[in-house]
């Protein structure tokens, strides 16, 4: 007689999945308690980290560029040129970069994967098509002309705050690359590049303008940018030498004051591989400690394994550590949530207590409070780490016990003290808005700005209505009415630290759910349809990143993802449908696609750096947000009530 094999129902095979995902999460904990995966983003990053070794004229590395060439070589994308993302288009800028620093390591430019790639780039407008940082990036070589470059007069540091065109004005990352770039844009140094290689044969002979990836642009203002940048390209020699001299000495003091030890200028690869060099053309020598700490704060974003090498664009240890110990305290169990009360140990210590950052030109009166994404990045601390935080901490706190209150109540204070006109959150800045900035040629990435979005405001919301705040609160209601008007016709919102609209969907559900608005509302119910519409035939739900195209007119099919299909899930769970059929089967998607170390697999980016410019593969998130979700769906299924009752 054959032995029938009973087939398990799905809060078994998720409590299995669970299980199996948490041990393996467990097993990446640093012994200090904290979690940090790779960052990874586009060709960009470990070409320029190939060509700043070049322009400093350092020994050459050749194992290291080796493997780097590999990485180069292997994500050339079927178009024969580099894309932005993982399957993505086609970049000019990138496809630049890339072949540049291929060349330089020695790869012959009639090699296949060299003469496609400058096919394809030529076929593109050749390099006078590029971006601005790319163009500046070749000025730096001689291998382009900085008459190509708009300007930006180094005297800017030195304008008042009032002055419409302000440093103050732009966002944290825009600002600390512009400042030491300023230096460098007045001093023009030229790279030792002692191989003399440059590439010459990617330029067609006919200029062409910047094109501009920022949304909205106006043309009155366009002009208006494009009109001054002649001007200061004709008064660019008259500037007096000691205002000159001064404002240069004013950005090296402000580069100084937030160089932030070995973890860099803004914690993030363009501005600390521009502190470098403006150290450099400036002439300190390689052992004075601002430049050596700014050449180790680089080195230390690498990542080299076995075959390959890549540069990484910033760490994510904060984050990572944050989220992964929400899965954990949602898996449950004695070691999960102490290996959660771990990380939260690890991360009590770096909230910035002392520090008054960038942001109080802003909020002056406001006491510092958040935790960065970052090691260490004082200056810049986010809304969106510290609302994270806060809510592990909340939840540890109201299992264990354990005193968080101290941490708890200056990060609340910090957060709602940054809150925008008309509602919202910013990721590091108030009212970070004036978007006629977006329209300076420079600006042609479209990400000058800091503006308040629903997934940061959602965050916070989140964060608040765990700790109890009422629902028609001043800072409430606006923060709702944000929301509520952020909201696509579809029913979706946009993320703009996520991709994308479902990133930004699950960010507002949970916030809505967290607050108490009634999950029949419309504004609810038209996310829920519009999630179950765009559900996969696998069960799971996927985006892409060209869903940040300015000129999306809907949900575009993706292939499934783990860290999407978590999200999905999470927000429908957050909205009351954990008896769905739509979570059912992303919830059999899930464990039917965990590999067998316990994880998931995921080559697909789908994290927001700059829409339209630049993406970041988290290598994290399919570890983490497939065990909350489906913890979240076996605690639910096996509770006598259906409501989740955190704010994520």
């Amino acid at each position: 007689m054959a032995t029938v094999l009973e087939t398990p129902d799905l809060v078994t095979l998720a409590d299995r999945a669970t299980s199996r995902a948490a041990e393996a999460l467990a097993a990446a904990q640093k012994a200090d308690g904290h979690w940090v995966f790779e960052l990874e983003a586009d060709a960009t990053i470990p070409a320029e980290y190939v060509l700043l070794r070049h322009y400093l004229g350092e020994p050459r590395a050749v194992d290291l560029e080796a493997k780097i060439g590999r990485y180069l070589r292997r994500i050339q994308g079927a178009h024969h040129g580099w894309p932005l993302f993982h399957g993505g288009a086609f970049d000019v800028s990138a496809t630049i970069k890339a072949y540049y620093a291929l060349k330089m390591i020695g790869d012959d430019i009639d090699a296949p994967h060299m003469a496609s790639a400058r096919a394809a780039i030529l076929a593109a407008g050749g390099a006078e098509a590029a971006n601005v940082f790319t163009r500046i990036q070749l000025a730096l070589f001689g291998a382009g002309p900085w008459s190509a470059v708009p300007t930006l007069p180094v005297e800017l540091i030195l304008l008042p705050r009032w002055f419409p065109v302000h440093l103050s004005k732009m966002s944290y990352w825009a600002r600390t690359v512009i400042v030491p770039l300023l230096v460098l844009s007045v001093k023009r140094p030229l790279a030792r590049n002692p191989r003399g290689i440059k590439v010459d044969e990617l330029y067609t002979g006919t200029p062409k303008p910047p094109e501009s990836k920022a949304a909205e642009t106006k043309r009155v203002w366009t002009a208006f940018f494009n009109g001054l940048d002649v001007v200061l390209k004709g008064v660019d020699r008259l500037w007096p030498k000691r205002t000159r001299e001064r404002a240069i000495q004013a950005c090296v003091d402000f580069t100084v004051e937030r160089l932030n030890g070995e973890d860099g200028l803004g914690a993030i690869y363009p501005a600390m591989a521009n502190s470098l060099m403006m150290f450099d053309c400036l002439g300190y020598p390689e052992d004075h400690p601002h430049r050596a700490i700014a050449r180790q704060s680089v080195e230390k974003l690498l990542v080299v394994k076995d075959d390959e090498a890549y540069c990484q664009p910033c760490v994510s240890p904060v984050w990572d550590t944050a989220l992964a110990a929400h899965a954990m305290l949602e898996a449950g169990g004695a070691e999960n949530e102490a290996r959660a009360d771990a990380a939260l140990e690890w991360l009590r210590p770096l909230q910035v207590l002392d520090v008054k950052g960038d942001w109080a030109d802003v909020r002056p009166d406001v006491r510092p409070g958040g935790w960065a994404f970052q090691y260490n990045n004082a200056h810049y601390p986010d809304l969106d780490d510290t609302a994270v935080v806060v809510m592990a901490m909340d939840r540890a706190a109201a299992r264990s016990g354990a005193d968080y209150r101290m941490a708890v109540d200056r990060a609340v204070e910090w957060t709602v003290g940054l809150q925008s006109k008309g509602g919202g959150w910013g990721a590091f800045d108030a009212d970070n808005h004036h978007h006629y900035l977006n329209n300076i040629p420079f600006a042609d990435h479209g990400a000058l700005l800091d503006p308040p979005t629903s997934d940061v405001s959602a965050r916070v919301v989140s964060m608040l209505g765990q700790l109890g705040e009422p629902l028609d609160t001043p800072r409430m209601a606006e923060a709702l009415d944000f929301l509520e008007r952020e909201q696509m016709p579809e029913g979706s919102w946009f993320g703009r630290w996520g991709v994308n609209y479902i990133y930004g969907t699950w960010s507002v559900l949970c916030a809505l759910n967290a607050a108490g608005v009634d999950p029949q509302s419309a504004m609810v119910r038209k996310a829920v349809a519009w999630l179950v519409t765009i559900q996969n035939a696998d069960g799971g739900w996927g985006e892409d990143c060209d869903s940040y195209d300015l000129a999306y007119r809907g949900h575009t099919p993706a292939p499934s993802t783990a860290s999407q299909t978590g999200w999905a899930l999470l927000a429908l769970m957050a909205a009351g449908e954990v008896d769905g059929a739509a979570v059912d089967r992303g919830v059999r998607y899930l464990a039917e696609t965990q590999d067998a170390d316990g994880l998931w697999g995921q080559e697909m980016y789908t994290g927001g750096g700059f829409p339209r410019v630049f993406y970041l593969r988290y290598h994290g998130y399919p570890k983490y947000f497939p065990l909350w979700a489906l913890a979240r769906y076996r605690n639910l299924k096996r509770s006598n009530q259906r409501r989740v009752s955190v704010g994520m």
